[in-house]
C-alpha cells in the first residue's frame, strides 16, 4: 500500500547513506558534527559538497576558516553521533565533553576523529546560499581509510570496520552483504528471455488445463 507523505520528508526517501563527523578548528576552538547532506560533486578535481544549515555553529566555523574534514564513524561511535548532533558547539567543547581522541590531520587544522574508518581533509572552494542550507565545496586535499575496511570499496568483513549510516530521527544501520554485479552478456538476455516464453507457456498451459477441468465439471452438473 502506497503512503503519501509531506514534502519536507522526501529526504528520508535518500537516507541510508553514510554519516560524516565534520570537524572543524577556527581561532583556537575545534567543533564537530554529524552531517548526512554530504555528496561527491567531482571526480577531477575532487569536489565534495556539504549543505549545512546557517543556524550551525559548523557553518561560521567553516565560513571563517576556510576548510574542514569529515570523518566517517562505524558503530563504534553510534551514541557519539547522536549526542554531537544534539547540542551545539556554540556553548560548549563538543571534543573536551565527549573525550573523543583526536588526532593530527595532514593538510588541514580541523582535527581528525580516532574511531572511525575514512579521513577525507577539504579546503573550501566556493559556496553557495541554496534554500535553508549553505552549500560549501569542498576541494579534497588528503584522504585516507583503514585497511582493513576499505580497498576501493568498503569490505564489510569486519562489522566493526563498518561506516555507520544514517536512516533518519535517531536510527542507524550497518551495510550487510558486498554483492558483486556483472553486465549481462548476450547469451544471458537470450537465455533469459527463453526461460520467460517457457515459463509463459507453462502458465498457459496449467491455465487451459484449469479451463477444461471447469468445463467437464459443468457437463457433469449438467448430466
Amino acid at each position: 500500500m502506497r503512503q503519501t507523505m509531506p514534502e519536507t520528508v522526501a529526504r528520508r526517501l535518500l537516507g541510508g547513506s553514510p554519516v560524516a563527523l565534520v570537524s572543524t578548528a577556527w581561532r583556537g576552538n575545534h567543533n564537530v558534527m554529524p552531517a548526512v547532506f554530504v555528496m561527491p560533486l567531482s571526480i577531477d578535481p575532487p569536489l565534495i559538497g556539504v549543505a549545512v544549515h546557517p543556524a550551525r555553529h559548523t557553518h561560521d566555523m567553516i565560513k571563517f576558516s576556510e576548510e574542514f574534514a569529515l570523518n566517517i564513524p562505524t558503530r563504534e561511535l553510534l551514541h557519539h553521533v547522536q549526542y554531537l548532533g544534539s547540542v551545539t558547539g556554540a556553548e560548549l567543547d563538543k571534543l573536551e565533553l565527549t573525550r573523543l581522541p583526536t588526532f593530527r590531520a595532514r593538510k588541514v587544522d580541523a582535527p581528525l576523529l580516532e574511531g572511525c574508518v575514512g579521513w577525507i581533509e577539504c579546503g573550501v572552494h566556493d559556496a553557495y546560499s541554496i534554500g535553508d542550507h549553505t552549500l560549501f565545496i569542498g576541494k579534497v586535499v588528503a584522504a585516507s581509510a583503514e585497511k582493513d575496511a576499505f580497498d576501493d570499496t568498503w569490505l564489510l568483513a569486519d562489522s566493526d570496520e563498518k561506516p555507520l549510516h544514517y536512516l533518519g530521527v535517531n536510527y542507524y544501520a550497518v551495510l550487510g552483504d558486498r554483492i558483486e554485479a556483472r553486465i549481462p552478456q548476450a547469451a544471458d538476455i537470450q537465455r533469459d528471455v527463453e526461460a520467460g516464453e517457457a515459463q509463459l507457456g507453462d502458465e498457459r498451459d496449467v491455465e487451459r488445463r484449469r479451463e477444461v477441468e471447469e468445463r467437464r465439471k459443468e457437463d457433469s452438473g449438467r448430466e
